[in-house]
């Protein structure tokens, strides 16, 4: 909605030949303006809104036009959401406020949703629908959530209940029944919005306020429905030029937090319209607030408030473009709907005396039956929803004989059938399926296990008569296992009995040392002609062999295969092993090279 407030009108009516007073804006028609292009002042843009409303418009034509079919919605459980939108001074919180000769969209649409829920109660013939309106009133200051008719709540919390919608936990919910109650919780709570004054406006708002009117609908008589439907009345702050209005300080701080909320207020619309699959409504406190009227189940309405003058054409421009994103933002309301539940008196704790009567006819029960079976079967002791107490109540006759027909079809279902479950049908419906899939499983089984046996007794009838199953041996612990202990290597004394042909020969040393010693001090040795065609076996590698046989001699690699291949090209060969030292190799890996091979051929 593009609008112009006669509050405004002081701000246009000095000398039009000044240049800054100069107008920018002009009216088409009641849905059309045109605005001076900006890259060629010869040129003009139009915007086309639902409705445009001059400087010489009234606060009661924008209502009755715009704001008041909004309320039908709200009395049919639906929600609806109208906001004041453009630059400070321009006139917002005259629009939901006004004055005492001309009242804003407050108060007149407060008084029409008492006049409206009167009517609808005349309508419906007397006292079958009830309404009750509640009201409460908050701001948000500085990114903080104020509870306004309550000063002692301070910086509250926003949160999404089960269903996706938006409330805010302890507020103030205040129950009105007329207008005057209505006054009487606003107007003080009023004085407790944030204000200051700055050089554009002497009572400027330092904070978006927001009012919320709830109005709960519910049905006497069956099926006893409920509707719920609730109003936001949104007053945003002003967009803010600090370079004109001089803010400093705190004024400075709240002009920031005001304008990165009107800024996160803008990339909310420009994500809706491009359809992105974020919407950054957590970005900020008013977004998120006002979550279901972006994008979600609320009727919205947005008075955007504009100065005509030149020296505001930045801002003015702003606003426009701003509301005709908004303009396509599309929403998705619905009615909220609710079915009370029938309220079933309890039942009366029974004396000890029915108690002791309820157990002998249990035992009863439980003794063979001697009458004859045509003797008409009397239904079980229940309690009757129907009874005179429901009926004394006021009661609707309709509603009696449904639960006529209720407790008949439990009665008769209780003798001839299974007795109801109290668990929903679909539930019950899954419980006997599964019921009747394990009883097939079972039935195949036992099918099964017979055709099995017959197939077993037909072989075992064929090779001879049955043999009974081997008895049961009942298994007995392992013994203990042997262990086979190797001992230490033992020093021989006498090596005269020793044979020529023996590879190793293990004398004791002939150091003395202390008997715990003696048998570590060895010496290893091997037979010299053995030991001799062994060096001859290496060597003749060393200088015939190929590369992998050189890496089958233990402690010989890929590495020192190459050196002895190149040493061999480059000298011709080895005389003896110990020239393995000349070719590149370390003493310490020699003599590690020589033992290691020296056992290798005599272990092989």
């Amino acid at each position: 909605e593009g609008e112009r407030e006669g509050e405004t009108q002081g701000e246009t009516q000095g000398s039009h030949g000044e240049r800054g007073n100069r107008r920018c804006v002009r009216g088409v028609d009641t849905h059309t303006l045109e605005i001076l292009n900006w890259r060629n002042r010869e040129e003009a843009v139009q915007y086309s809104f639902d409705g445009f409303y001059g400087e010489d418009s009234s606060q009661q034509e924008i209502y009755v036009q715009s704001v008041k079919p909004l309320l039908t919605h709200v009395l049919n459980g639906q929600n609806a959401s109208v906001f004041a939108y453009g630059p400070t001074g321009a006139g917002k919180t005259y629009t939901m406020l006004g004055d005492g000769s001309q009242p804003g969209v407050v108060p007149r649409a407060v008084l029409d949703l008492f006049r409206m829920s009167r009517e609808q109660c005349d309508a419906l013939t007397g006292p079958a629908w009830t309404f009750t309106i509640t009201m409460s009133y908050l701001e948000i200051y500085q990114e903080k959530v104020l509870d306004l008719l309550e000063a002692g709540n301070q910086d509250l919390p926003i949160r999404e209940d089960r269903h996706k919608k938006i409330f805010i936990p302890r507020l103030t919910q205040r129950a009105v029944g007329n207008f005057a109650d209505f006054e009487q919780s606003f107007l003080p709570a009023l004085q407790n919005r944030t204000t200051a004054s700055t050089k554009l406006n002497q009572r400027s708002s330092r904070s978006h306020s927001v009012l919320l009117l709830k109005v709960v609908k519910m049905e006497q008589v069956s099926p006893f429905r409920q509707l719920t439907g609730k109003l936001y009345l949104i007053d945003l702050a002003g967009s803010e030029d600090n370079r004109r209005t001089g803010n400093e300080g705190v004024r400075l701080r709240e002009s920031g937090s005001i304008n990165s909320s009107l800024f996160v207020l803008s990339k909310v619309v420009d994500a809706l319209n491009q359809g992105l699959p974020r919407v950054p409504y957590r970005d900020s406190k008013l977004t998120r607030l006002l979550q279901d009227s972006l994008g979600g189940s609320a009727h919205s309405l947005m008075i955007a408030n504009i100065a005509p003058e030149s020296r505001h054409y930045y801002n003015t421009l702003t606003a426009l473009n701003f509301a005709a994103k908004s303009k396509l933002v599309v929403n998705h309301p619905f009615t909220l709907e609710t079915i009370q539940p029938i309220g079933i008196q309890p039942m009366k704790r029974s004396h000890p005396a029915d108690e002791n009567e309820q157990e002998n006819s249990a035992k009863d029960s439980k003794m063979p039956k001697t009458e004859d079976a045509s003797a008409p079967v009397e239904p079980p002791p229940c309690v009757s929803l129907c009874s005179s107490e429901l009926a004394g109540e006021g009661f609707d006759t309709a509603v009696l004989e449904r639960l006529a027909r209720l407790e008949q079809m439990l009665l008769t279902r209780g003798r001839g059938g299974p007795p109801l479950l109290d668990t929903p049908r679909s539930e019950r419906q899954r419980l006997l399926d599964r019921l009747d899939q394990s009883l097939q499983q079972i039935q195949r089984l036992e099918e099964r296990q017979k055709e099995l046996e017959e197939v077993v007794s037909s072989q075992t009838g064929a090779s001879g008569p049955k043999l009974a199953p081997p008895p049961l041996q009942i298994s007995q612990p392992p013994p203990n296992r042997k262990q086979a202990f190797v001992s230490p290597l033992q020093c021989i004394e006498n090596t005269d009995n020793l044979r020529t042909g023996n590879v190793l020969v293990v004398k004791r040393s002939t150091k003395t040392a202390t008997s715990d010693e003696a048998g570590a001090r060895v010496e290893v040795s091997l037979d010299p002609g053995l030991a001799q065609s062994h060096r001859d076996h290496v060597l003749h590698l060393l200088n015939r062999g190929t590369a992998r046989q050189l890496k089958s001699l233990p402690r010989v690699g890929d590495k020192t295969a190459q050196i002895i291949l190149a040493w061999r090209e480059e000298r011709g060969g080895f005389q003896q092993i110990e020239d393995l030292e000349k070719a590149g190799l370390t003493g310490k890996t020699l003599s590690t090279f020589m033992r290691a091979n020296a056992l290798s051929h005599f272990t092989q």
